[in-house]
This record gives C-alpha cells, sequence and structure tokens, in this order.
C-alpha cells in the first residue's frame, strides 16, 4: 500500500506560479513511476505530467513549456513546479504512483483567476 499526500494548492492569479508537491510512504519511491493528473467537475481526469524511475518525463501539450516535474528520490516527493497559469488550469490536482498497481492521493485545488 503506498499513500500519496498533496499540497501546495491555492488560488493564484492568471500569469503566477504555485509548486505542488507530494509525499509518498515506502521504501521503494525510487522505482516508481510518479505522476500528476487534473480533473474539473463534470470532466474526465487527465494526465498533466509523468516521470519515470529514470527520470524522463511526458507532459500534456497543454502545459508544456509552463509546467515541470521533478523528484527527490532522497524525499519520496514528486514536484509540479507550474509557471504562467492560465484560468483554464483550475482543477483539482492529484498525484498519482504506479508501481504493478495505481494509487491517488485525495487531490488538491488549483484555482487560477483574477
Amino acid at each position: 500500500q503506498v499513500q500519496l499526500v498533496e499540497s501546495g494548492g491555492g488560488l493564484v492569479q492568471p500569469g503566477g506560479s504555485l509548486r505542488l508537491s507530494c509525499a509518498a510512504s515506502g521504501s521503494l519511491f525510487s522505482i516508481y513511476t510518479m505522476g500528476w493528473y487534473r480533473q474539473t467537475a463534470g470532466a474526465q481526469r487527465e494526465l498533466v505530467a509523468q516521470i519515470t524511475s529514470n527520470s524522463n518525463t511526458n507532459y500534456a501539450d497543454s502545459v508544456k513549456g509552463r509546467f515541470t516535474i521533478s523528484r527527490d528520490n532522497a524525499k519520496n516527493t514528486v514536484y509540479l513546479q507550474m509557471n504562467s497559469l492560465k484560468p483554464e488550469d483550475t482543477a483539482v490536482y492529484y498525484c498519482n504512483a504506479v508501481i504493478n498497481l495505481q494509487y491517488w492521493g485525495q487531490g488538491t485545488q488549483v484555482t487560477v483567476s483574477s
């Protein structure tokens, strides 16, 4: 069982920045594929960014050049640096871990509004 705890969400103005963090339990963090997903009301959850155990990354087209995913294996933590935020980035952001099974965090709200 893997537990994931997100933090760092909040309200930010358009053009602003936020950094999300996700702390994972367990001693096998370094081999997890970690990801960030987001979901708005009535919509499907969508992949935002993903990072493998080898630190290969993958981004949704809508966030390329603005968001950066990274990981610190010593801290069992994955980050999502979000810059140049837009109102359409408003969503609940979920941390995801994959190691045979998928695990999800509880989600953190990000609201981009003036």
